[in-house]
């Protein structure tokens, strides 16, 4: 029997190690061309892979964060035969990605690439969306501005620099608590983004500044819970883009993205002001992406040596003293903590992460500078846990 057009279809996409998922029930709009989808934030899963590896740029307003002259190299020196263990079983990263719906992963040690695979026909070219991984970026541009004195203290209350927050929630909470998202706000993430986003990014007009402004009904003192949300990002890029005098995306380029050695532009979704939604919305190359995860491993230093951030702030982010209290390691979730918008997977801060929506990571270890970067459109299954497995194994090598 002839086999069908389906079949040769299926047997291509087999070759191009294209996960079963896109094989049988085309899930992830493989047999589409991976369309991207015009309405923003589309739900169905067929959109997903197009609208993160570029299609949201052509849909939401963005600027552009342009790389410099100077690019940090990456020499290839790929693992032979990498092999780790998850539970019972022996795996591989190629093993792992044609299980899971991941677009992109690249692990690196230093300036050296240890591995690098792209699925769904995406290419080392495309950015990639990050989702909340954003705002770990804002961690970086925060301790930078702290660094040059812009921001005084990280114990200053808001409105210090924003006097128009003046006896406003956000106003009177210290950025501490802001980076730590214990502003005591009676805001849910599951619940309130429905609102949020329509008045901050999506909506006829939307407006961070009047969104962070009205939000004040208060569940608890400031420094009392960790109670993830957007707000808090949101109200420190409208301090940093008050103390540096223009956006946060031109800051982000000058005193970030060009001195770490980026290799392309990044963007960042703004609101109809050009206000960065800096809770999201950071989309880059999976090498810049590394590179953001070196500059941390390498404790806030660049390819030249110097630093671009300080070491002081990335301890800072890897630390808890007293005030830290509510996202030690443990309290924020069992196994995980959080410190200046920066995940934690173990209780010494030798394991910061980047998280983002839809398996979005950048992990990193501080006693070897191992950096794995990982982007996916979904995050349904054990995926995690596995993908820690490999990220210990990685660190090992």
């Amino acid at each position: 029997m002839m086999p069908t057009r389906r079949a040769f279809l299926c047997a291509g996409l087999a070759v191009a190690g294209l996960p079963v998922s896109a094989q049988t029930d085309d899930r992830w709009g493989a047999l589409r061309g991976y369309p991207e989808s015009r309405s923003s934030f589309e739900r169905l899963p067929e959109f997903r892979v197009g609208n993160y590896s570029g299609g949201h740029e052509r849909s939401i307003r963005h600027h552009v964060i342009q790389a410099g002259n100077r690019v940090a190299a990456w020499n290839d020196a790929p693992l032979s035969d990498f092999r780790y263990r998850s539970g019972l079983q022996h795996s591989s990263p190629d093993a792992y990605l044609a299980q899971w719906p991941v677009t992109g992963l690249l692990i690196a040690r230093d300036n050296h690439i240890l591995f690098e695979r792209y699925r769904f026909a995406r290419q080392p070219s495309m950015r990639l969306q990050s989702w909340s991984m954003a705002k770990s970026v804002t961690s970086l541009l925060l301790g930078i501005c702290l660094d040059r004195g812009l921001i005084a203290s990280l114990d200053d209350p808001a409105a210090r620099y924003l006097p128009e927050l003046a006896g406003t929630l956000h106003g009177e909470t210290s950025l501490r608590h802001l980076a730590n998202m214990c502003s005591g706000a009676d805001v849910v993430h599951a619940r309130d983004n429905a609102v949020l986003y329509p008045g901050a990014l999506l909506g006829r007009d939307p407006d961070i500044a009047r969104t962070v402004r009205a939000w004040n009904q208060r569940s608890e003192p400031a420094g009392t819970r960790f109670n993830y949300n957007e707000l808090c990002p949101l109200t420190l890029g409208m301090v940093m883009r008050r103390v540096t005098g223009g956006s946060l995306s031109a800051f982000t380029e000058k005193a970030l993205w060009q001195p770490l050695g980026a290799e392309s532009s990044a963007t960042w979704f703004t609101d109809a002001r050009g206000a960065e939604f800096n809770s999201i919305g950071f989309a880059a190359r999976l090498r810049d992406w590394a590179r953001l995860g070196h500059l941390v491993a390498q404790r806030g230093r660049g390819p030249d040596g110097r630093a671009v951030v300080s070491e002081a702030w990335i301890n800072e982010c890897t630390s808890w003293s007293e005030r830290d209290a509510p996202v030690r390691h443990g309290r924020v979730r069992l196994a995980m903590g959080y410190k200046a918008l920066f995940w934690h997977a173990r209780a010494d801060g030798s394991r910061p992460a980047m998280h983002g929506h839809h398996g979005q990571r950048v992990l990193i270890d501080l006693p070897t500078r191992t950096v794995l970067v990982h982007t996916a459109v979904d995050q349904q299954g054990a995926w995690e846990h596995e993908l820690q497995d490999m990220f210990d194994a990685a660190t090992q090598v």
